[in-house]
C-alpha cells in the first residue's frame, strides 16, 4: 500500500517511501511476500528489536519478484555497502510517517492558545524582572548573572516565535503571525524571513544540498572556502555567533538574506510578508533607539545587547546539537536523490536533555518528533514522543541524561554533558563527500591551518 501524507503545516505533499512501494508490488504478485510483509507488521507491533528490523528489511530487500522466495545472497559477489559498514540506521526503516502519525495521543494535536499565551506572559514577566533587578542593584557581581539569566530568557522568547512560525501556537495564522512578528522583532529576528526558511530546513531535512540550517558543505564549496570563512562556519568559537551572519548572508553554497524579499527563498506572494516583519524589525530598531537615547549607550549594552548576544550563542549550540554530534559517537548520515525522504532525513535529527532549561526553553530539545510534525505544540511534544517510541524502535536515539540532581523524571542539573559532543563534532564534522546518496561527515585534518 503505497501511503501519502499532506503536512498540515506546510501542505506539501510527503513522498511515500520508496522500499514501501517496492513492497506493495511484492504482495500483488506473490504469497511469499505477503507472509512475509503481514509478519513484519505483527512484529512492529509487538516492537520487536532492531536485530529483527534489520533482518527483516534485508529478506524483504532479497525477495525474487518472480518466485516470491527470498533470494540467498552469493558470498562470493554480494558485498555490503559502504555506508551500511558506518551505520546501519542509513537503511530505510521499517516503519512508516503514518505508523508514527497513528500512534501519536489525539490530545497531542490540540492547539490551545490559552496554555500558549500562558507561557509567553510568563516569559515576558521575567524578562522585565531580571532587567529592573539588574539595574536597580547595578552591581559587578551581578551583570554577569543577568546577562546570562536573559539571554537565556531571550532564546525562550524565540522558541515561542518558532512554535507560531509552525502555526502550533494557536490554530488562527493571524494571530500567530502577528504574536511571531512582536515576539521574534523584540529579539531582532526578521519573523517571516526566518519561517520561511525555518519551513525550507524542515522540508529538506537531512538533505545535502536542500537544507537550509547547519547543513553540511560539500567537498568542492568546502575546498572554495577560505581560511576565515571556514574557522567562522566550522570551528569554535565562532561559528557559536554565527545566527546574525546567517540571517544576513545565509549558509556557504547559498545566497540571498532574509531581509530581502527578492531572495530566491521567496515566493512573489511571501515578499509583502516579509517587508512586514522587517517594518517590526524597523519599529524595535526605533524603541531601541529611543531607550538608548533615554538611558545611555553603556545601560542598554548591559541590559540589552550582552543578553542578545547569549541568545545567539544558545540559539547557535542548540540547532547545532539537533544535527550534529551524538553522544555516543555515532555517525549520522545525511541523503540526497532517491535515498533521501521526509522521514529518514528527520530521523537524523537528535533530542537532548537540557536539564534546568528544558522548561525554560520550552522542551525544544525534544526534537525529533517536532521536526517529522512540527505543528505539534512544544508541550505536548513529550507525550507524542514517548508514544513513538516503541514504533521508532532503534532509529530513536535516547539522549543522554543531563547530570545532577532530579525531581521525579525531570532533571534540573546543568547541561554540562553537552560541551564534549559539541566540541568532537567541531573538531571532526567539516565536509562531506561530493559523490554517493548516502554520506557522513569527514575531517581535514589540516583544518585552521592557512
Amino acid at each position: 500500500r503505497t501511503t501519502n501524507i499532506v503536512d498540515v503545516q506546510t501542505h506539501v505533499l510527503l513522498p511515500a517511501e520508496p522500499h514501501e512501494t517496492k513492497m506493495a508490488t511484492v504482495v500483488r504478485t506473490c504469497v511469499g511476500a505477503c507472509r512475509l510483509h503481514k509478519g513484519s507488521v505483527q512484529a512492529r507491533k509487538e516492537g520487536r528489536n532492531a536485530k529483527v528490523c534489520r533482518s527483516d528489511a534485508r529478506k524483504r530487500r532479497a525477495l525474487d519478484l518472480k518466485t516470491g522466495v527470498a533470494a540467498v545472497p552469493n558470498p562470493a559477489t554480494a558485498e555490503e555497502p559502504e555506508w551500511k559498514k558506518i551505520n546501519e540506521l542509513a537503511a530505510p526503516p521499517p516503519f512508516t510517517l503514518k505508523d508514527l502519525r497513528n500512534a501519536i495521543p489525539e490530545h497531542c494535536w490540540k492547539r490551545d492558545p490559552i496554555r500558549s499565551f500562558a507561557y509567553l506572559v510568563r516569559d515576558v514577566a521575567v524578562v522585565f524582572a531580571l532587567a529592573y533587578a539588574a539595574f536597580q542593584t547595578d552591581t559587578w557581581w551581578s551583570w554577569p548573572l543577568y546577562w546570562v539569566a536573559q539571554g537565556t530568557m531571550f532564546w525562550g522568547l524565540f522558541v515561542v516565535g518558532h512554535d507560531c512560525g509552525h502555526q502550533s501556537f494557536s490554530s488562527s495564522k493571524t494571530l500567530n503571525d502577528l504574536v511571531g512578528n512582536i515576539v521574534h522583532s523584540s529579539i531582532l529576528v526578521p519573523y517571516h524571513g526566518w519561517r520561511v526558511s525555518h519551513r525550507t530546513h524542515h522540508s529538506n531535512h537531512g538533505h545535502v544540498e536542500n537544507d537550509e540550517s547547519w547543513h553540511p558543505v560539500p567537498r568542492h564549496l568546502y575546498d572554495e572556502m577560505d581560511h576565515w570563512g571556514k574557522l567562522g562556519r566550522l570551528s569554535l568559537p565562532w561559528a557559536l555567533f554565527a545566527y546574525p551572519f546567517y540571517l544576513w548572508k545565509r549558509s556557504p553554497g547559498k545566497e540571498g538574506s532574509h531581509y530581502d524579499p527578492n531572495c530566491d527563498l521567496f515566493t512573489k506572494n511571501e515578499a509583502a510578508d516579509v517587508i512586514t516583519s522587517n517594518l517590526f524589525l524597523t519599529g524595535m530598531l526605533a524603541i531601541l533607539g529611543a531607550c538608548t537615547w533615554s538611558l545611555g549607550a553603556m545601560n542598554m549594552l548591559k541590559l540589552y545587547f550582552v543578553p542578545y548576544v547569549i541568545n545567539v550563542v544558545w540559539l547557535d549550540v542548540v540547532t547545532y546539537l539537533h544535527h550534529h554530534g551524538a553522544s555516543d559517537g555515532e555517525k549520522m548520515p545525511w541523503y540526497r536523490g532517491e535515498e533521501w525522504s521526509y522521514l529518514r532525513g528527520g530521523l537524523t535529527t537528535l533530542d537532548r536533555d537540557y536539564g534546568l532549561f528544558n522548561n525554560i526553553h520550552h522542551d525544544i530539545g525534544t526534537h525529533v518528533i517536532h521536526h517529522l510534525f512540527p505543528q505539534i505544540p512544544h508541550y505536548n511534544l513529550l507525550d507524542a514522543t514517548e508514544a513513538c517510541k516503541p514504533v521508532l524502535g532503534e532509529y530513536y536515539r535516547e539522549p543522554e541524561p543531563c547530570p545532577g540532581p532530579r525531581i521525579g523524571k525531570y532533571s534540573i542539573g546543568l547541561p554540562t554533558h553537552l560541551i564534549k559532543p559539541l566540541m568532537d563534532s567541531f573538531k571532526k564534522d567539516h565536509y562531506v563527500s561530493d559523490e554517493g546518496n548516502i554520506v557522513f561527515y569527514e575531517t581535514d585534518p589540516d583544518f585552521g591551518k592557512k
